[in-house]
This record gives C-alpha cells, sequence and structure tokens, in this order.
C-alpha cells in the first residue's frame, strides 16, 4: 500500500510540472527609445522647437506584448533656486511683503502622456516619480503655514510662459508597438542639462523605465554673450549700459529736428 502511495504522489508531482510548464508565462515588457537630437543649439534667430521622442514595446522574449500598456514621457530642465515674494495690501497699496526662496525647481517641466497619468497609476506612484508639475518635489528654507501657496504660485507662473506644460494625449502608438511624441520647447526656454525619462506602466505598475539625455546649449555671439555676462557681471552691465546711452545719443541725431 505504502508503494502504490509513493508511486502516486510521484505521478502527481510530475503531471502538476507538466502543467504548470504548458502554462504560457506573462513576459514582462520593456522599453527601447530614443530622441530625435540629443542636442539643441540656441542661436541669435532661436524661436523655439519641437523635441521628436519615439520607442517602440517589446517583450523580455523578443515578441510583440499583446497588451502594450501605457507611456508616460516627463522632461525635466535644469534646476535653481527659485525666489518667491508674495504680494499684500498695505494702505491701499500692494507692496512685497514677504519672500521665501524655493531650492532646486525645474526650469522646465513637461509631461505627456497616451491618456490621463491618473488613469495610469496610483496617486502614491505618481507622488514617488514626481509626476506632473503639482507633485513636484519643492522644499523651502523656511516653511510658513502657507508655504504650499508659494509652490502653487511657481508651478502657475512657469505654466504661464509655456516652460511647465502637460499633455495626456500626446503619445501616440503606431501599430501594435511602436510610439512617438513630441515636447515643445519655447525660445525663452533655459540653457541647461535635461533629461528625458519614459515610463512604461501595465495595470497600474510600473514595469520598465529609460532616460536619455539632452541638452540645451547657446552657440554664436549669443553664447560669447552670455559667457561674459556670466563670467563678468560687472563689465556686463557697465558695458550694456554704455551702449544704450550711444544707441540712445545715434537715434536722437538722427531723428533731430533742426
Amino acid at each position: 500500500m505504502m508503494g502504490n502511495r509513493s508511486v502516486f504522489g510521484l505521478f502527481a508531482i510530475a503531471l502538476f510540472c507538466l502543467v504548470v510548464a504548458a502554462q504560457p508565462s506573462r513576459a514582462d515588457n520593456t522599453l527601447v527609445t530614443d530622441i530625435s537630437s540629443h542636442l539643441i543649439s540656441v542661436t541669435s534667430d532661436f524661436t523655439g522647437t519641437d523635441l521628436l521622442l519615439f520607442g517602440t514595446v517589446t517583450s523580455s522574449e523578443g515578441s510583440l506584448p499583446a497588451d502594450k500598456g501605457d507611456i508616460i514621457v516627463v522632461v525635466r530642465g535644469p534646476k535653481k533656486n527659485v525666489t518667491v515674494r508674495k504680494k499684500e495690501r498695505v494702505a491701499g497699496i500692494w507692496v512685497n511683503t514677504r519672500a521665501i526662496e524655493i531650492a532646486k525647481v525645474p526650469g522646465f517641466y513637461a509631461v505627456a502622456s497616451n491618456r490621463p497619468v491618473t488613469d495610469i497609476s496610483s496617486t502614491g506612484t505618481l507622488e514617488r516619480l514626481k509626476i506632473g508639475q503639482h507633485r513636484l518635489s519643492l522644499s523651502a528654507k523656511t516653511t510658513p503655514l502657507d508655504v504650499q501657496d508659494f509652490r502653487q504660485a511657481i508651478v502657475r507662473q512657469q505654466e504661464e510662459v509655456q516652460l511647465y506644460t502637460s499633455n495626456q494625449s500626446a503619445v501616440y502608438f503606431l501599430g501594435t508597438s511602436l510610439f512617438r511624441t513630441s515636447i515643445h520647447f519655447p525660445a525663452n526656454v533655459p540653457v541647461g542639462n535635461y533629461v528625458a525619462e519614459v515610463y512604461l506602466f501595465q495595470d497600474g505598475e510600473l514595469v520598465s523605465a529609460q532616460t536619455s539625455p539632452l541638452f540645451i546649449k547657446k552657440f554664436g555671439i549669443g553664447r560669447r554673450i552670455f559667457d561674459f555676462a556670466q563670467s563678468y557681471p560687472t563689465l556686463h552691465g557697465i558695458a550694456a549700459i554704455i551702449f544704450a546711452l550711444i544707441a540712445g545719443w545715434i537715434a536722437s541725431a538722427l531723428f533731430r529736428k533742426d
């Protein structure tokens, strides 16, 4: 009897292994991405540009995925400290009453996705990845009770000058696995080092991500003037005043009425 049970047990284990092996395993999807250019040149006639980001979703086995998932693209610009001032009405006059310095504020921030990001993943995941301009970690040296108002003011100001954008229907799938989107950089985009991040979600979970470096630099005479202003700010200010005086004198001499 014991021998029959042992044989039956071994047969059951072998049958279970065969059934499990026959079940199709779900392959993890991965990303392969790139951008049209890793360097944007800013010259004196720069009026803005569009950057193309594209890629494909493939399974770990190299085949096309049955569920391509959702794509979120984030482009972040150089960080800097920003001083935010709050105006209040005092004796009938609007004056700056308080100022707070916010550290590590991205000079540029853009989000693009194939559908609303809140439908793609949970709020906790979006907060952790800092996806969305209202989810950026803008820390202040001093934390008053209304510090959130100062943070919202920064986001609002950056949105007004088109340096913070969000387009939640700008990622397009071409076929079963290819996708593309474009990010617009306005003429006032700050120079510096950028990073383009592409996230792949499936069923609300992050399954793959890739980052690509991006550089925005000044070239030509604009670059030389910029470098001179950064290296010698006092001389640059004096030269600007002298140039303005000379230009004003020339204009008055040309249009002077005798």
